[in-house]
């Protein structure tokens, strides 16, 4: 071996470790941490048996209402993320196509909102869709409706307020999956006599698709794991995994249940990498 590839690894190395050790402490540590506790024993007291027992997966898998609960949080990320892909894909298609000067100003607005805590715009919306906020002020106003539509405290608002919070992420992958998009395909395809229709589903949306399935991968992730949106817009009356989470850490003080609870949801990430990256081999092959 050579003194400068001997070197140039070293070099990598040195650049590697501290990351990796960064990692370790600050990711693997506290996961395996969280992997031990699932398996100890709690109660509604706060005490913690240490042992080692499959006793709070089995109270998961054996009541019905977590795997309800399992279900609406697997609702929830595949609903907002197709609610969000309609609503980005356009606004990432015409900051693609669009030849305005402003042209950088129009991409930075559109991922603005990530400038602002989730937080805030959580709250934004309850102030939007409250019973005296400006949705039904402006609906009764207008006299479609005679009193004020139920907008939070439910499921419809937890899903009209994450899809406004995940849109700026599908937008970003959408404008990275369209770097691959000739528009002169689109002009050879509508030369060969293909209408608007034909040309976009024919050209533009299978050169978009690893865009796409990089954008929903990463905002189902963000749904399913979402904690402060849920909790403040569902007015504690909608029950997700991650609010579950919370509440068994916090109220019941059972923390080996609830690290067994994020260790599906955990799991449940996992499957969805792997349908992501099998996917994304089929797109690729194509």
């Amino acid at each position: 071996m050579s003194a400068k590839t001997r070197s140039a690894r070293l070099t990598v190395l040195g650049l590697t470790v501290p990351g990796l050790l960064g990692l370790a402490v600050s990711f693997v540590l506290p996961l395996a941490w969280l992997l031990r506790m699932s398996f100890n024993r709690g109660d509604s007291t706060g005490l913690i048996e240490e042992t080692f027992t499959l006793d709070s997966y089995a109270q998961f898998v054996g009541d019905s209402y977590y795997w309800d609960m399992a279900w609406e949080t697997t609702l929830l990320g595949l609903g907002v993320t197709v609610l969000t892909i309609v609503v980005s894909y356009p606004i990432a298609l015409f900051l693609v196509r669009t030849e305005s000067r402003f042209k950088g100003i129009l991409v930075a607005l559109a991922v603005a909102p990530l400038l602002t805590s989730s937080v805030v715009r959580t709250y934004g919306w309850l102030v939007l869709l409250g019973n005296q906020g400006v949705v039904n002020q402006a609906l009764m106003g207008a006299g479609l409706v005679d009193q004020p539509l139920a907008l939070i405290n439910n499921r419809l608002g937890v899903y009209i307020a994450l899809v406004e919070i995940m849109m700026p992420y599908m937008i970003l992958c959408l404008l990275a999956g369209f770097g691959r998009f000739n528009p002169e395909l689109e002009h050879a395809a509508r030369s060969l006599g293909a209408n608007r229709w034909r040309t976009f589903w024919r050209i533009v949306w299978p050169l978009s698709m690893p865009g796409v399935l990089t954008g929903a991968l990463l905002v189902f992730v963000l749904t399913i794991s979402s904690f402060v949106t849920p909790r403040l817009v569902g007015g504690g009356k909608v029950f997700y995994l991650a609010t579950e989470i919370y509440d068994q850490a916090t109220a019941t003080l059972n923390w080996p249940f609830a690290a067994a609870i994020a260790f599906i949801l955990l799991a449940l990430f996992a499957v969805v990498i792997v349908i992501y990256q099998r996917a994304l081999r089929r797109i690729e092959a194509q």
